[in-house]
């Protein structure tokens, strides 16, 4: 029993992978993490609010406020703030930021947590396919609207939630919306794949502009396999996840790479990369080829009716 018990804890740790172990502090500082109300979300949440102001923002305000007043009592810091934000609308996005630009002055860390996996073929209010829709287009645009608050507000950091999934996708240009075939799968895996093309396209952008590469950057990371509700459309899915739950994080160790990517003084002047673990990790070919991350770009521009040079 006993070997079986040391066997079984050694896994344990494996599966747990790497932890953030910065102290740093972010008092005077603001977080926006999309997506905070569950998960790993509200575990990057509960984390930064032990180190700074945090803003919380989610479609469902109940949950959100509910998770928000958790982490207020436990971590004793007031400043963690609820907005209501849904992704698969652009209009309560620009009315997010319109808010947010008003209220805030500054925003030094902006995480892109948010997403949805394995729906059903659906469709945002804009008509874009859910999954490209809410974890790729409407981060794209959130993004963008914030912009330069974090360049006045710089040294600051964008980090997007990927996922080891998107070695499974590709960009379907001609299928954006999976209009002519849809594998609820693979929709997943290709947002997936367009968080880490979003990335790297950022990276090389906000690098031409800027002297200082330091003040500004960008990073994408695969939380890795993380017992929680984002399986939820998948009746299977969740199945599995209860069963296998051991050899899953918890939502506190899939939150470990997202404040790392926020808060590492080592990541200070590192932009354009993926992390897993706490460390980087590998990037698909697909999601390494800068003609696609181009294209997409100007796509994305295009979905959304912006101009983003």
């Amino acid at each position: 029993p006993r070997a079986v018990t040391a066997a079984a804890l050694s896994c344990r740790r494996y599966v747990a992978g790497g932890q953030c172990k910065s102290r740093a502090r972010l008092e005077g500082k603001v977080v926006i993490i999309t997506g905070a109300n569950t998960g790993i979300g509200k575990e990057t949440a509960r984390d930064l609010a032990r180190r700074g102001k945090v803003i919380v923002a989610c479609r469902d305000i109940v949950k959100a406020e509910a998770a928000a007043s958790e982490i207020r009592a436990e971590t004793g810091n007031q400043e963690v703030i609820v907005k209501k934000l849904d992704l698969a609308d652009t209009k309560s996005i620009r009315e997010f930021a319109e808010k947010f630009l008003a209220e805030e002055k500054e925003l030094h860390i902006l995480i892109n947590n948010a997403g949805v996996m394995l729906c059903p073929y659906s469709k945002t209010a804009d008509g874009f396919e859910m999954h490209l829709g809410v974890n790729h287009l409407g981060h794209f645009l959130l993004t963008f609207l914030l912009l330069e608050r974090l360049k006045q507000s710089a040294p600051a950091r964008i980090v997007n939630v990927s996922s080891l999934a998107h070695h499974g996708g590709r960009i379907r240009f001609h299928d954006l919306h999976g209009e002519k075939s849809y594998n609820r799968g693979l929709a997943y895996c290709h947002s997936k794949l367009a968080n880490v093309l979003f990335t790297r396209e950022l990276a090389r952008r906000l690098q031409g502009k800027s002297q200082r590469r330091a003040e500004f950057t960008a990073n994408a990371l695969h939380p890795g396999s993380v017992h929680s509700e984002l399986v939820r459309h998948s009746l299977v899915m969740t199945w599995l996840w209860n069963i296998f739950s051991f050899f899953l994080k918890t939502p506190w160790e899939g939150a470990q790479t997202s404040v790392y990517c926020a808060v590492a003084e080592e990541l200070d002047s590192v932009t354009g990369q993926y992390f897993s673990d706490c460390q980087p990790a590998y990037v698909s070919p697909r999601g390494r080829d800068d003609e696609t991350a181009k294209k997409l770009w100007s796509v994305s521009c295009e979905l959304l009716g912006i101009q983003w040079d």
